[in-house]
Order: structure tokens, then sequence, then C-alpha cells
């Protein structure tokens, strides 16, 4: 596995990851309507490249290396509250699940938490996404629950999982 820093011109595959993995991870979640308002809000060129010039947000691709083949991508940010980074996205497109790159990914960003002082990791998961039993299996826990407006007339229904790192 590669990991790759994303720059502006990395913007259309983030966004052709992002709609490749969200068709497979909220289509039993999402109305069609919903996933499609998010992903143009979520994922525009504006919102990742204000992302971009942000110093604490972070962008890596992940890249296969035995088939130079891109897996899926992160975006976390350092500081997002006191000592707390937040992870705002990790996906991986449908063919690349189970492999390893999940696991290896969340390593590469508890070491980077470490570099950057921060103790904690906080994420947002659906509540009804079987992406909360890998965050468990790797030491994530919940400590809180919310609905949460995303705009446009919908709302996510979300468990609030945290991991400490330990020095």
């Amino acid at each position: 596995m590669k990991l790759t820093a994303v720059t502006e011109k990395d913007i259309p595959l983030i966004q052709d990851l992002a709609r490749r993995s969200w068709k497979n991870a909220y289509a039993e979640i999402l109305s069609d309507e919903q996933m499609e308002y998010m992903l143009s809000e979520m994922y525009s060129e504006a919102e990742i490249g204000s992302h971009l010039q942000n110093p604490d947000y972070h962008y890596y691709l992940i890249q296969d290396e035995n088939s130079n083949s891109y897996e899926g991508f992160i975006g976390y940010q350092h500081h997002y509250e006191e000592g707390t980074t937040k992870l705002h996205r990790i996906y991986l497109v449908p063919e690349s699940k189970g492999k390893g790159f999940g696991k290896k990914v969340l390593q590469f960003l508890n070491s980077k938490v470490s570099e950057n002082g921060d103790r904690r990791i906080v994420l947002n998961v659906n509540k009804h996404n079987a992406a909360r039993n890998f965050y468990e299996s790797q030491g994530y826990k919940v400590y809180d629950e919310g609905v949460f407006d995303i705009g446009g007339g919908y709302v996510m229904d979300d468990y609030l999982m945290e991991f400490l790192i330990h020095k």
C-alpha cells in the first residue's frame, strides 16, 4: 500500500472514488437524492479545495502498489478540538474491501496523530453503516450519538466514535 498526499489536481479522482465507494456503502441507507445532495456538497471542487488550503486538513490517496490502482482515500483534520484529530473521511472502493487497506490506513493515521501532538481521534459513522464494526475491531468506541442536519432537508443519524492514542 502506498499513501500519496492529495493536491488540487487530484480532486476529480477523489470525487470519483467517493462516488464509487458511496454507491456501495450507502445504497441501503440513503436515498439516491440524499446521496447525490451529499456528494455534490461534500465533494465539490470548492469544498475539497478549501480543505486543501487548511494546514491542519490532510487528504491521502490509497494506492495498491501491486496493481498501481487507487483503492480509496482518507481525509482528516488535526487539532479539530483541543488534543483531537477528526477523521472526516475514509472510503475504499468496493473491490478493495477486506484486503487490509483500511487497517493499514488507520495505523498510518494513528502515527500522524501522535506526531502532531493530538491524543484522540474522533469520527461520525451512520448508525446503519457496517463500518461501525470495522472501527470497533480497530479499538474505536462509541461515546455518543446524534442526529445531524446536513442541509437540503436531510439528516444523518450517527454514532460518534473515538480512539485514544497511547503514548
